[in-house]
């Protein structure tokens, strides 16, 4: 039973060290600090507009955050694309009709959401304003991700899709390192970045075709 000291949530025999009591003291500071900051230096979702309701690094409201739509039940085994209405059979590899004619060159690939919507946006404010908060936001997805997948996913090193180099040049960063490097860390898996190198510049578009890519 729970003595008069359990409304401040410690109950009866419990102690807290005194690095519980710091913690403790540095997550009730970080409150009180997020709100300060978000009564002084209001901002919006960059997504809605709605009023940002605390303070973070990443400049995407909860709501949209969570709107994201997850790539829903069996995909292919290949690309990851969604297969909607297939019931997969055991001992069978689903595979959508490009990766049937082996369209592809990869082994596998996976994806954390639909490019969609609230979606399509946050990567673009990822790719041309180089904000580097949700690009951790999206590694810590994809960390999820490989991590559920077990050895299907496995890895021996982590390497950011490159940009050809007039372009890395011109923009002043590689969007994809934003993602590859927290992913590592989290991964604890090396990052190399020189181990590709783009030979064709593509055409700066939002959209490409598959030639283009």
């Amino acid at each position: 039973m729970a003595d008069r000291s359990s409304s401040s949530g410690i109950t009866a025999g419990q102690r807290i060290s005194v690095p519980g009591r710091i913690r403790h003291g540095r997550g009730w500071l970080s409150e009180i600090s997020d709100a300060l900051i978000s009564v002084v230096f209001p901002s919006g979702c960059r997504i809605c507009e709605r009023l940002l309701t605390s303070a973070s690094r990443v400049p995407i409201c909860q709501e949209c955050l969570s709107s994201f739509v997850r790539i829903p039940g069996i995909v292919c085994e290949v690309c990851g694309r969604p297969l909607p209405g297939l019931v997969k059979k055991e001992g069978e590899s689903p595979l959508c009709p490009a990766c049937q004619q082996k369209i592809y060159t990869f082994d596998r690939a996976r994806s954390f959401a639909v490019y969609a919507d609230a979606v399509v946006r946050a990567i673009l404010l990822l790719k041309f304003e180089q904000i580097e908060p949700l690009g951790v936001w999206f590694s810590e997805r994809l960390a999820e991700m490989v991590n559920a997948d077990g050895d299907r996913l496995s890895a021996d090193v982590v390497v950011p899709v490159p940009l050809h180099r007039e372009r890395e040049k011109e923009r002043g960063y590689n969007q994809a390192a934003l993602l590859s490097n927290p992913l590592a860390k989290r991964l604890r898996l090396p990052h190399k970045a020189v181990l590709l190198m783009r030979t064709r510049a593509r055409p700066d578009k939002q959209v490409l075709s598959l030639e283009e890519h």
